[in-house]
């Protein structure tokens, strides 16, 4: 089962597409609820050590969009495509006003020589938020932005695995509460409406996954990575963010942890896997 991701080549990677802030995202970015003031210059520095992980304590190729101001969450990139092995979609985001935010997705997913599939179909709207993948299986949070739609499409791009709904009622999106945390390991916030999002995708899989439950559900958004000389890596948010969830995910011995800061974005609906699209490139570019 090895090869189907859900044991040592799960999380492995090679490059990372990440966009810059725009300004207009303070004003303008969309939100579930009306929140603090964005500090502008504190985000980008918070973007920005995020950014120098990916790039030089993992090593990894990353290719940077410019921020593009007529689209205010376009730092966002996880949103605008779902990309697995070889094969990149491009979604139909479930908000109008990100529509446009795949056109510079498009562009550098087939400068990596992807196979680059459009969700075209104007009845479907998919956001890669509430795409989860497990390395066996796809995880797909039917909520204000994905419909069954987008959904079906996800099934059709990505014919070798298997594709489970599960409905979101409380959150922006499936990964505002959980997400992997390693292989077989799904992090899920302690919320009932993340644990009974849970008891769906264990009720829909034949696969028992392990758990890692962290008292608060933004904390349960980490991002793993499986990198070469470094094993197993996950970003998780910060003590001074999350103290009690910070000590879960310090009981995660076999891992190199990372805490990162996400203080400002979180204030429209961010979390840490919104804000890179993982490639791993095994033929040559």
């Amino acid at each position: 089962m090895a090869g189907l991701g859900g044991g040592a080549g799960f999380g492995r990677c090679s490059h990372a597409v990440v966009r810059a802030l725009p300004e207009s995202l303070c004003q303008q970015a969309l939100r579930v609820e009306k929140g603090g003031a964005v500090d502008f210059a504190r985000a980008e520095r918070e973007h920005q050590l995020y950014v120098g992980v990916l790039k030089h304590k993992l090593g990894l190729q990353v290719l940077e969009l410019p921020a593009d101001e007529s689209l205010p969450d376009c730092v966002f990139v996880e949103d605008a495509a779902v990309v697995c092995e070889e094969t990149a979609l491009l979604t139909r985001p479930g908000a109008p006003s990100r529509r446009k935010e795949t056109e510079a997705m498009k562009i550098v997913l087939e400068s990596l020589n992807l196979n680059v599939v459009e969700m075209t179909d104007e009845n479907a709207t998919l956001d890669g938020g509430d795409v989860l993948f497990t390395g066996r299986e796809f995880f797909v949070g039917l909520s204000k932005r994905t419909n069954q739609r987008g959904a079906e499409i996800l099934a059709d791009t990505f014919k070798d695995y298997a594709v489970s709904t599960v409905p979101v009622h409380d959150s922006l999106h499936l990964k505002s509460f959980c997400s992997m945390a390693g292989p077989n390991l799904i992090a899920i916030g302690s919320s009932e409406g993340a644990q009974k999002a849970l008891k769906t995708m264990q009720q829909m899989s034949d696969h028992r996954y392990d758990k890692l439950t962290v008292p608060d559900d933004a904390a349960a958004n980490c991002l793993y990575l499986n990198i070469p000389n470094k094993g197993h890596v996950l970003l998780h948010r910060a003590p001074e963010e999350y103290p009690e969830s910070a000590k879960v995910f310090e009981k995660l011995k076999d891992h190199m942890l990372i805490p990162i800061a996400n203080i400002e974005l979180q204030k429209v609906d961010g979390a840490l896997t919104c804000c890179c699209i993982l490639i791993n490139k095994t033929s040559e570019l």
